[in-house]
């Protein structure tokens, strides 16, 4: 459909999973993709995949728990196409803690990638579309965790209830630069990266998919391609003035008691 045409889409811890989703549905709508991650043998066979399909893409290699690059990703792809229209921040550590096993050094690893790496890069992209006087727009990947979540996701539901008041704090604030930021409260998702968490904290086996699957209303997990289309259509001109909004993207209901 066209919904990114010539827009400039920059996809932080796009190299994998739903980032990588999303990075590859805005090329198929038409954007210019960017994306950066820590690694880059995952992020370069995007760019590779996405340019073989004829697509404009470049991957910047990040560390995103360090505040400066965090923005200055913003600036290398600012440097090579000349602007920012569209900001997703989908990285996110998901390393397990409670309340009464968080170290400190846990607690800032969340922190850093979950809630400062969003705010800076967030700081960057924005102050791009501000000098052009141009309107922009900014999804950050969330979850529905954030509501409460799991005793043993502590510091990442902290860290990610900081982004929820972040995201709506910046949408006010720049409201009257047609900045528009949004949020998404994912559910629990089939990646890449939660195949790992689950073996590697839960010791679960190859078929933990189709166990959780047969556990939801739904029969399935979510599926990174089905949340890719929702970011793109936030990104996008046919969201028309929403800005603010944290959505609920899960088929468990907020709220809901059996």
């Amino acid at each position: 459909m066209g919904l990114l045409d010539d827009k400039v889409v920059l996809v932080n811890g796009g190299s994998q999973g739903v980032g990588a989703a999303v990075a590859r549905a805005a090329a198929r709508e038409g954007a210019v993709v960017a994306v950066s991650g820590r690694r880059p043998a995952p992020g370069e066979a995007l760019v590779t995949e996405l340019t073989r399909e004829g697509h404009k893409a470049m991957f910047v290699r990040a560390d995103l728990a360090d505040a400066g690059q965090a923005g200055t990703v913003v600036g290398d792809v600012i440097a090579s196409y000349g602007r920012v229209d569209c900001l997703v921040n989908s990285a996110g550590l998901t390393s397990r803690g409670s309340l009464l096993d968080t170290t400190p050094e846990l607690f800032d690893q969340h922190i850093a990638i979950n809630l400062r790496a969003p705010f800076f890069a967030m700081q960057a992209a924005v102050a791009d579309m501000v000098a052009r006087k141009a309107p922009g727009t900014v999804v950050n990947i969330i979850t529905s965790s954030a509501h409460g979540g799991q005793s043993f996701l502590a510091p990442y539901v902290a860290a990610k209830a900081g982004l929820i008041g972040l995201t709506r704090n910046a949408a006010h604030a720049h409201r009257w630069d047609r900045v528009r930021i949004n949020g998404l409260n994912i559910g629990w998702t089939a990646t890449e990266g939660e195949d790992a968490t689950q073996k590697a904290f839960h010791g679960a086996g190859d078929d933990w998919r189709e166990e959780a699957a047969a556990r939801l209303p739904m029969g399935k997990l979510g599926q990174p391609d089905e949340i890719a289309d929702f970011v793109v259509l936030l990104l996008s001109d046919r969201s028309g003035v929403v800005t603010g909004s944290v959505i609920d993207w899960d088929q468990n209901v907020l709220g809901g008691l059996d």
